[in-house]
């Protein structure tokens, strides 16, 4: 393996290291800087002929690792944009049913205030 490859290498597992950090601390800021570098990284990897298969399965392992916890992460994103959604839902309206079991909605105006009692 070339020096070069082996430099890139380790610059690639530096920064899945770093990637890894941000994921886990939450900064997802940080992730849009990384995602550009670690695509050249990539592109200057694809572009060398001879890297051994040994060397690019530790850094396969981080990369599927990091995968995971940026899916955990969108997941996450996406369960916090459901709750909030129905949090503005609940604001605007009442959902009830009535003595047939049937759902009925009673919008609420918000300038309104409702009382709820025992």
């Amino acid at each position: 393996m070339s020096n070069e490859a082996h430099d890139l290498m380790d610059d690639l597992d530096d920064l899945l290291e770093t990637e890894r950090a941000a994921l886990l601390s939450g900064d997802l800021q940080k992730l849009t800087g990384l995602a550009k570098r670690k695509e050249a990284l990539f592109d200057a990897l694809n572009a060398i002929e001879h890297v051994q298969g040994d060397a690019l399965s530790l850094l396969d392992v981080k990369i599927k690792r990091n995968q995971d916890l940026l899916n955990s992460a969108l997941e996450g994103i996406r369960r916090v944009a459901k709750r909030m959604a129905a949090f503005r839902r609940v604001r605007a309206s009442l959902e009830t049913y009535d003595a047939t079991g049937a759902k009925k909605v009673i919008d609420i105006d918000p300038s309104t205030s409702l009382e709820k009692r025992a």
